[in-house]
């Protein structure tokens, strides 16, 4: 991810503070900001242009966005969307509360993934807010997958580049962790959800290439078995999470990160067996995968 130049020396007519994450491009906090859905247009705009330099944005200090303004916020970088599996939160049903309780082992989502990629058109973005915290864990970690993409050889990016994927909400590394909150939910839905998409994406605003398979949801490659798609993610899979290519955020109350799922992976780290987490996520649509 080539950041914006001059990005770190900050935004906003100079007004914000922009300090990354990594060594690479990839995650910056962005000090100095309220967030808002009264934000001025070239503000909006300005975070845009930092949320794709950098793959994920972070913001500290915004307990002040209620769950009304949050989804205001929202809205002004795209169409707010619900989460297929689990009830919103009472009155903002396209708010997902994810929560890990004091007696659970298991967290949401605990794998490394693109949201929802078993979806025909996979969302666009996700904003989280975190509520409640444990005193310590919990951090969660972003992958680069335009720099996993460029990383790989020649004659496997051109293996690659005519390949589609089978992702699928049955695979078990995502699904177990989602049982609990679809039963907590009242949902119950078993309802299957499956999409073929490119092994290799073009992202739709910066027109770069980036990796698109996740250990999460990606069962096979389209026309293979299972069984000789195997190797290969197998191998994909350890390369996107290789550590040059990530960052970590250590969150506290208030904070809220913004990504872009077209070009990122995440992991919510699980390292806070006996307290409480409670994060709220929103989602925002997407196209479909070229």
């Amino acid at each position: 991810m080539a950041t914006a130049d001059g990005a770190a020396a900050g935004g906003a007519g100079g007004r914000w503070r922009i300090e990354r994450l990594s060594g690479g491009p990839l995650g910056a906090e962005v000090h100095g900001v309220r967030l808002s859905p009264g934000m001025d247009a070239a503000e909006i705009a300005e975070l845009r242009r930092l949320w794709l330099a950098h793959g994920v944005l972070f913001f500290r200090d915004q307990e002040h966005l209620g769950p009304a303004e949050f989804l205001g916020f929202a809205r002004r970088f795209g169409e707010v969307v619900e989460y297929p599996f689990v009830k919103g939160l009472d009155g903002f049903p396209e708010i997902t509360p994810v929560v890990k309780r004091e007696g659970e082992r298991r967290n949401f989502g605990g794998v490394w993934h693109s949201d929802t990629a078993y979806l025909e058109r996979p969302p666009m973005a996700t904003l989280l807010i975190a509520r409640e915290l444990p005193p310590a864990g919990g951090d969660t970690m972003f992958a680069d997958m335009y720099a996993a993409y460029e990383a790989l050889s020649p004659g496997l990016r051109r293996t690659l580049e005519g390949l589609r994927a089978l992702n699928s909400s049955r695979k078990a590394d995502a699904s177990a962790t989602r049982e609990d909150r679809m039963r907590d939910s009242g949902t119950g839905r078993a309802e299957v959800l499956e999409a073929e998409h490119p092994v290799v994406r073009t992202h739709p605003e910066t027109g770069r290439r980036a990796l698109y398979v996740n250990i999460g949801h990606t069962v096979r490659f389209a026309g293979w078995t299972e069984e000789e798609s195997r190797p290969l993610l197998d191998y994909l899979f350890r390369h996107l999470t290789q550590p040059e290519f990530t960052c970590r955020f250590r969150w506290r109350p208030g904070s809220v990160a913004f990504w872009d799922n077209r070009c990122t992976q995440h992991y919510p780290l699980n390292d806070y067996h006996g307290h409480r987490r409670v994060m709220h996520r929103v989602t925002l649509a997407g196209d479909r995968p070229r």
